[in-house]
């Protein structure tokens, strides 16, 4: 009796596990068929497609994020992304893409600068018609960009920043008003114009020149 009830115990314990190797071996099979992208803008979903195409029949069980990571860097737009796998075959990206704020023109060569202070290589995109064109190199403007932001200087209400040999700036409005700030300490320069531009009295001016200490020329 003893003996029968060992084989029994043994025969179940054969039987169940087959049945689980079984199940692991049809799961295992089951292959990503489709990709999902969302939340991207600027970059194509089928750019981001193509670079992951290699992921099309493998298993969503065994993936390699590290290749997938290497990938989407090779899209200059895209700065982080997130995986969601919908078993059992499909596979949802989520794009967070990088956002420029000013267009760099540095001698002949022509980068977004974004709100981080990266670099991205230009090429047209409706979407950045309206941001701010800036004529010097990325140390100088990431420099003079936490100097605005200090003083909350509005990006939006920008046309161009001009940087002169000098190391001293010119910022154009988008209502063609012209600041001539001086070399250094010029945040003074900066506050004083956001207290004045929109009153009546200085409206009708077009240059606000900062350059001589202490002093405001308007013309």
């Amino acid at each position: 009796m003893k003996n029968r009830l060992i084989i029994a115990l043994l025969l179940l314990l054969i039987l169940s596990t087959y049945k689980i190797q079984n199940n692991f071996n049809f799961n295992s099979k089951v292959n990503i068929e489709k990709i999902i992208v969302e939340n991207n803008f600027v970059v194509k979903e089928e750019i981001i497609k193509n670079k992951l195409s290699f992921l099309y029949g493998t298993s969503p069980l065994f993936l390699k994020s590290g290749r997938i990571e290497s990938k989407l860097n090779e899209i200059e737009f895209i700065d982080s992304f997130k995986i969601k796998k919908i078993f059992p075959n499909k596979l949802k990206i989520s794009i967070f893409e990088k956002k420029p704020i000013a267009i760099l023109q540095n001698k002949k060569q022509k980068k977004y600068f974004t709100s981080k202070g990266d670099t991205i290589n230009y090429s047209y995109y409706k979407e950045f018609d309206n941001l701010p064109l800036v004529f010097g190199n990325k140390k100088s403007f990431s420099i003079f960009l936490k100097n605005l932001k200090i003083v909350n200087f509005p990006l939006n209400e920008v046309k161009i920043f001009y940087l002169f040999e000098s190391k001293r700036w010119d910022v154009v409005t988008k209502n063609n008003q012209t600041i001539k700030l001086p070399i250094k300490n010029y945040n003074y320069s900066l506050k004083n114009f956001l207290e004045i531009k929109d009153k009546q009295n200085f409206e009708k001016y077009k240059i606000f020149d900062y350059r001589i200490n202490n002093q405001l020329i308007l013309r």
